[in-house]
């Protein structure tokens, strides 16, 4: 009895660009999405980039909102005590840190990334993401799931660097939310041999998610942690019972 709904955010594929937006709006963008459709109550997961939005949908509509993951998500860039570049892949630790201190040269920066991403394929895919990967994730790149990660960059990029680029901006500000607000069930899930966003983040966003339910596993990555995903779901069945 489940509808399974995923959609671009603003700038990305054939979703308008929305210049300035923060991650919360994409509380008010999921809000519109499920009105459109008659959906009044709904669970909502967010993968890597998709994490914080996830969390924004837990802060910002909690009547609406039942539970919500986030799996390999990033902590805010202001979060008290925690190194947010340490562990990161190098590609990563460039990208934001001129998106956070020289932001007027991003969009110069992600132009030079897109003719590897937009004909990028299946077999490709763990070469180009180069240090951003580790063993443990080149072995979860492959056939079928390989296949997806590079329609999924190839679409990212094929009408632009728009919603790429207002991501990073959007990371490295202010969400537009408090994680402390949040009053649904949350689960954060991390991986140890994550290089896009260290373990760090998830465990800094367990300590400040009240009532997070946390799995950290020591021998999964970022990419690889998408095989728990029916572990995940019936997690967040679960949390729905709490």
């Amino acid at each position: 009895g489940w509808r399974y709904i995923c959609y671009s955010r603003p700038g990305y594929a054939g979703s308008t660009t929305y210049e300035g937006r923060s991650v919360g709006d994409a509380a008010h963008d999921v809000a519109t999405i499920l009105d459109h459709l008659g959906h009044d109550r709904f669970l909502v997961l967010g993968w890597s980039g998709g994490g914080p939005h996830a969390l924004a949908c837990a802060a910002l509509l909690p009547d609406r909102c039942a539970a919500a993951a986030t799996l390999g998500g990033v902590a805010p860039l202001d979060a008290k005590g925690l190194d947010w570049f340490a562990g990161m892949g190098p590609e990563n630790v460039e990208e934001f840190g001129i998106a956070a201190r020289t932001p007027a040269d991003l969009p110069r920066w992600l132009e030079k990334q897109v003719p590897d991403l937009v004909a990028v394929t299946g077999s490709q895919v763990a070469d180009m993401l180069g240090g951003l990967v580790d063993d443990v994730d080149r072995a979860a790149i492959t056939g079928e799931s390989a296949e997806v990660l590079a329609e999924m960059f190839r679409r990212s990029v094929s009408t632009g660097i728009e919603g790429w680029r207002d991501d990073d901006y959007a990371f490295t500000r202010h969400w537009g939310f408090e994680l402390a607000d949040i009053t649904v069930p949350v689960s954060v899930w991390q991986g140890a041999h994550d290089l896009m966003v260290p373990i760090a983040h998830g465990k800094w966003l367990a300590e400040h998610i009240p009532g997070a339910r946390v799995h950290l596993y020591d021998d999964e990555g970022h990419l690889s942690l998408m095989a728990q995903m029916p572990r995940i779901v019936d997690d967040l069945r679960d949390l729905t019972a709490r």
